[in-house]
């Protein structure tokens, strides 16, 4: 949406511009919740230098009782008098808070003072809300531990976006960055390997350096707190039952073969090695759960259920006599016998599970909720099925993918995969709901080859903008169109200090670890 010298991205609803401004001064007052007035200060306060006290005169965010516009709608109006501002949720008035930030200038966006800007809004009539409930993005903190301040920092540039869920990848076979207190060599042990691949996983080069790192239970609680004030949920997913080799690292007596020791997984890619269906394991994997849901709030626990080979098992005479005292038909049902086990046990703490659609194969739990990331005809079945679906597919949605398709192009960091283009992300269109529920769409970050933030954030940006309108403004919208605005936006992460990729091509990344000069190949596989 075009408004003057402002472009709003994703883009509103509905926005009207007319003629005149209004400019905020030492004098500009804020009447509005206490937790809303606080996000605005703490967002606007430093780089405008503006106290923005409380009291009546110039931005007033007020809630209304409108259910008409959802969740998280709004209206805006700005006048040469001041703004106004209602929603029928704080949630709403939360992201109004970022859309006046958006009609600012990009200095807005700045760490610190930007003395001599005029702070003036454009005279406007927005009404917006988001044309999904589910607007995420994944972030893989297993692979690389990627620090605190970081993950902080991802989760305000989400809210920019107007996104709502960060999905945590917290554990997988190379890390398990969780902290159990009743288990802690699921840190001590699990949280550390001792190389990583260096360049691209098929030449089989190591780096000979150990990298380790865990998240504490009150880190941890502090970042759901600081998510949540900016209107971000954040689901945790902890693999189960595969991509487990970090945990058996620790644990042993959790595997299929308790006589050996695995070192946690130095390689990418996936582990044969899985959990053993015992009724102690299992025992074990529910006080795991205990502590991560006393941790995070949200109603969905992500549980994996992806990538889980069977040799273990078929070749485990204690595994295929579970499988006979269960009753199962054979150790291809284990992995469901799991899966609704873990569901029973969250539901009575009042969550639901999250799963990969592999799990449709074997039998999903009914309310689980389907992360349909192996390819659209995916998402499809498990809206067919009657699942709500969160719609990731790996075609469009993997920003850990290379923007180019060439094989050839110079300069680009290593990659899993090649062709993912920024018109591409922008150009998927999730499948029609029903019987199931779409809940949306997530761009994922998977980080393997993103060691450092500034390999996050040159995969994420520009890509993660249009994923952003895709959930909020809805697909179908004019890439043309997303262009001319992306060009206004990008002053505002230069602002933020973002280390996008260019929109003509590669540039150098500083910090992007071992063998991320190199070009980006093609992957075995998406995972």
């Amino acid at each position: 949406m075009w408004l003057g010298d402002q472009m709003l991205v994703p883009a509103a609803r509905h926005a009207a511009r007319s003629a005149g401004r209004f400019v905020l001064t030492e004098t500009t007052r804020v009447d509005a919740p206490p937790a809303v007035a606080d996000l605005l200060r703490e967002l606007l306060g430093q780089p405008t230098g503006l106290p923005l006290p409380p009291g009546a005169g110039g931005l007033r965010f007020a809630l209304d009782d409108d259910p008409g516009l959802g969740a998280e709608g709004y209206r805006m109006s700005v006048t040469p008098q001041g703004v106004t501002v209602r929603a029928h949720t704080e949630a709403g008035l939360r992201w109004a808070v970022q859309t006046l930030r958006q009609l600012l200038p990009a200095e807005a966006y700045g760490a610190g003072p930007a003395p001599g800007v005029v702070w003036a809004l454009p005279v406007v009539d927005i009404v917006d809300g988001p044309a999904h409930p589910w607007r995420g993005a994944l972030l893989d903190v297993a692979r690389w531990a990627h620090p605190m301040p970081f993950v902080r920092r991802f989760v305000d540039l989400m809210a920019a976006h107007k996104l709502n869920v960060l999905h945590l990848h917290l554990t997988d076979d190379q890390g398990w960055r969780f902290e159990v207190r009743r288990y802690p060599r699921l840190t001590e042990v699990g949280g550390v390997r001792a190389q990583s691949p260096a360049g691209h996983s098929r030449e089989r080069r190591f780096d000979g350096a150990p990298h380790g790192g865990w998240y504490t239970q009150r880190e941890l609680r502090d970042l759901v707190g600081y998510a949540a004030r900016r209107g971000v949920r954040i689901v945790p997913e902890v693999d189960l039952p595969g991509h487990v080799q970090a945990a058996l690292a620790a644990y042993p007596e959790l595997g299929n073969d308790p006589g050996r020791r695995l070192p946690v997984r130095t390689a990418w890619g996936i582990s044969s090695h899985v959990l053993n269906p015992s009724a102690a394991t299992l025992e074990v994997v529910r006080h795991i759960l205990d502590e991560l849901v006393d941790v995070f709030p949200s109603e969905i626990v992500h549980i994996g259920g992806d990538e889980c080979p069977t040799d273990e098992w078929r070749a485990s005479p204690a595994a295929l006599a579970r499988v006979a005292e269960l009753g199962l038909a054979g150790v291809g049902d284990l992995q469901r016998w799991y899966a609704a086990e873990l569901a029973t046990h969250l539901a009575g703490h009042g969550r639901r599970v999250g799963v990969w659609d592999e799990l449709l194969e074997s039998g999903a739990p009914a309310d689980a909720v389907v992360f349909g990331w192996r390819g659209q005809e995916h998402a499809a079945a498990a809206l067919a099925a009657g699942h709500e679906v969160v719609a990731c597919p790996h075609t469009h949605t993997y920003l850990d993918y290379a923007e180019t398709d060439d094989p050839r192009a110079p300069g680009e960091p290593v990659a899993a995969r090649l062709g993912t283009p920024l018109p591409k992300v922008y150009g998927y269109r999730p499948p029609e709901p029903g019987p199931g529920r779409l809940l949306g769409v997530q761009g994922q970050l998977w980080s393997e080859y993103l060691p450092t933030p500034e390999l996050v954030e040159y995969r994420a940006f520009p890509r993660l903008a249009a994923l952003a309108e895709l959930g909020w403004t809805g697909p179908g919208g004019d890439f043309a169109d997303f262009r001319r605005r992306l060009d206004g936006h990008l002053p505002r992460l230069d602002r933020a200090g973002v280390g996008y990729r260019p929109l003509d091509g590669p540039l150098s990344v500083s910090g992007r670890g071992s063998g991320a000069s190199r070009r980006a190949e093609s992957a075995a596989g998406p995972r």
